[in-house]
Order: C-alpha cells, then sequence, then structure tokens
C-alpha cells in the first residue's frame, strides 16, 4: 500500500511489558519520554500501552496519563520467561480486539505471530555479546525470540548507527529495513536536587572528591576495571567513587574486588535512587565515569555532559556517536 492510499495512523499499540520501574536502566526513561513526545508531535493520536501489572501505578502518575489506555498484562514481568509467554499469546490477540492499526515494541522483543502490523525498537544486543549478563533461561529466549520478532516487524528502529550495524551483522536484517532513532536527552525538566551535605552525610562521603558512574552492576559495564583504575587514582587522595544504578547480577563480585583492591571503604555501590538524589551527585561530582564496552546508545554520557561534569568513558560501540 502506498504512502498516498495507507489509511491515517490514529491509533497506536505501545508494547512496554518490559518495563518494571526501576529495574530496567536508560530503556525505562527512553519509553516515558517517547511517549509524551509522540503525544505532543500528533494530539489526536489514541494510544494503548500494554504494560506490566507492577507499572500501572508508575506510569499512571506520568503527566500523559489520561492521553494513553495502559492496559495491565494478566502476568508479572519481573518473571522474564513469564513475561515472554504474555508477548508471544495474550499481546498479539490483546492487540488485535484493541483495533489498534500498528504495535510499537520498545524494549527490544516484539510478537513474531499476530494479525497487527509491527515495529520494533531492539536497543541492543548484549545478550548475545556479553551472555554472562544474563540468566542462561533469559538469554535464551532472547536469542530465540528478538530475531524472530525483528524479522516479522514492517520496520526495526536502532538508537546508534553501532547498533544499526550491529543488527545487520549479528541478526542479518536487511540495512534497508533499520532505521536509526538516536536517543534524545531524555531526563525530566530539573527537579530539586538532594542537599549536598544531607547526601554526603547519607552515602558517607565525607569531604572527598567523588567520581560518579550511573550504571548497573552488569558484566558489560566492565565496572570490575573501573575499580581497578580508581584503585590507583585514589592512592594518597581522598576520593570516592560512587556507582548509582541497579544493584545487577555483579553486585556481590564488584564488592569482593573492592576489597580486594583495598577500596572497599571509598567505593559507594547506592542501588537504585531517586531523581533528587541523582541530581545531586551530579551537581558534587568532579567527574564521572563510564567504560562500558558496548552499549545501545548510552545515555547516561549525555546526562553528565548536559550537567557539564568532566567525563571519561570508552571509545568502543556508540559511544563516540554520543
Amino acid at each position: 500500500m502506498s504512502p498516498a492510499t495507507a489509511p491515517a495512523l490514529r491509533r497506536v499499540g505501545l508494547n512496554l511489558l518490559y518495563l518494571v520501574p526501576g529495574e530496567v536502566g536508560g530503556s525505562e526513561v527512553y519509553a516515558r519520554r517517547l511517549i509524551g513526545a509522540l503525544l505532543e508531535r500528533q494530539p489526536d493520536l489514541e494510544a494503548v500501552a500494554y504494560v506490566a501489572p507492577e507499572a500501572v501505578g508508575s506510569l499512571s502518575a506520568e503527566p500523559w496519563d489520561g492521553r494513553v489506555e495502559l492496559v495491565a498484562a494478566p502476568v508479572s514481568s519481573r518473571s522474564k520467561p513469564l513475561r515472554v509467554a504474555a508477548e508471544l499469546t495474550w499481546l498479539p490477540l490483546r492487540a488485535r480486539r484493541d483495533r489498534v492499526q500498528l504495535l510499537h515494541s520498545l524494549g527490544t522483543t516484539a510478537p513474531p505471530v499476530g494479525t497487527v502490523p509491527s515495529v520494533v525498537t531492539v536497543l541492543d544486543l548484549i545478550y548475545h555479546h556479553f551472555p554472562q549478563t544474563f540468566p542462561r533461561t533469559s538469554r535464551l529466549g532472547l536469542e530465540a525470540v528478538v530475531p524472530l520478532g525483528a524479522r516479522r516487524a514492517r520496520r526495526v528502529i536502532a538508537i546508534s548507527e553501532a547498533a544499526r550495524d550491529d543488527l545487520v551483522a549479528t541478526l542479518r536484517l536487511p540495512r534497508d529495513k533499520v532505521d536509526v532513532v538516536h536517543l534524545g536527552f531524555g531526563m525530566p525538566p530539573p527537579v530539586e536536587r538532594t542537599d549536598e551535605a544531607a547526601l554526603r552525610g547519607r552515602m558517607g562521603l565525607g569531604k572527598s572528591a567523588v567520581v560518579l558512574t550511573v550504571s548497573a552492576a552488569l558484566v558489560h559495564k566492565n565496572l570490575a576495571r573501573l575499580l581497578e583504575a580508581f584503585a590507583l587514582v585514589a592512592r594518597g587522595r581522598d576520593v570516592r567513587l560512587v556507582v548509582a544504578g541497579h544493584a545487577g547480577l555483579e553486585r556481590e563480585r564488584l564488592a569482593a574486588r573492592a576489597a580486594e583492591l583495598g577500596v572497599e571503604d571509598r567505593a559507594v555501590f547506592t542501588g537504585w535512587i531517586d531523581q533528587p538524589d541523582l541530581e545531586g551527585l551530579f551537581a558534587l561530582a568532579q567527574a564521572f565515569a563510564y567504560p562500558s564496552l558496548m552499549e545501545g546508545f548510552g545515555m547516561p554520557v549525555l546526562e553528565a555532559m548536559a550537567r557539564e561534569v568532566p567525563v571519561a568513558c570508552s571509545n568502543v560501540s556508540a559511544l563516540p556517536e554520543v
């Protein structure tokens, strides 16, 4: 069907089943900001978001609540096997029932079957290149589902040129089927940040200089190497390393490595933090470090630069583009 004869796109489904608030990193920011931008660009758009039960309350607090119909899946997305099962079975049937004209899956996986036209954003293929980042069952599921969903989709969105190159090479997708849409500065408008003295006191930072990284504790984030570099830099200096982000699969191993390097009292793992605390950390940090080995985009680097914090990051994957 040519663009001239195609019906106007008025009702779009958004597959957000992957989104568990506070646990999926930058892909959560991507979804929240993209929905608002879509509605701003096309005010008459009817959007139906298919979400995890645990995300309903959080997404209902967004400024666009009321303009987006939230439909909760029948299973929890904290269980990846159950989430994928719902995506393969319940979601295509529900999207058809809701009469959406297009289903956009924002979190890498998309239904490989169904009667509703599909677009999928494949954020990265880290599960393939760093399999130890994922539990075995999750990785095998992704290896099976991601290629099928991408091949069925009418279009595939990559969030960097590097990610598109990887999709073409690894999934063997036609290059002209993959569109690159770089991420923008996706942080919400500035909020009141936590007072520096209160933040330093709560996190045990004292009056030390602070090197900040915002990263989940996962293998490809290369945090073990960051700890090793920090141990060298910290010798004879009053400095702390703050790792802000989801605990991840590597948290215990990283704590043990910090102890081996003798910096366990100067490496602070905060876990997931709220926006005022994050703004406070960016404001007090002397530098931002991001040694990741692979990124679909690398939003934390952009966030640090937007706040004029000096950045030291790796020069691989999508990071040179950022």
